[in-house]
């Protein structure tokens, strides 16, 4: 699967579950929706993912992804220590400048 670098910088620094490097491949006022929440720019973002290692130990494999100019839409199975594991997730991003402005993630 060809996937744009900061995809697979991001899928890298999740599997090695290393927030640092997971909010490095966001802008600095990117904003992350999941699980209800809002988590706006890279410290937030660093602390959001940090949290959720810390408690799911989540790793993700990508199954497929679709891109649409900076737009593109990533599903991925990600198992961990949480109810339902393994289970398919479909990350939604805007990419420009080889930084993600947006993530949603939905089922």
């Amino acid at each position: 699967m060809n996937l744009p670098k900061v995809l697979t910088d991001l899928v890298d620094a999740q599997n090695s579950f290393d927030s640092i490097a997971y909010a490095n491949c966001f802008s600095e006022t990117a904003v992350v929706f999941d699980e209800g929440k809002k988590h706006n720019g890279r410290l937030e973002i660093q602390d959001w993912i940090q949290e959720s290692n810390e408690k799911y130990k989540s790793v993700m494999k990508p199954l497929e992804y679709t891109e649409n100019g900076s737009s593109g839409v990533l599903s991925a199975e990600c198992s961990g220590t949480f109810p339902g594991s393994p289970i398919t997730l479909k990350f939604h991003f805007d990419i420009i400048g080889g930084e993600i402005q947006q993530l949603k993630v939905t089922e």
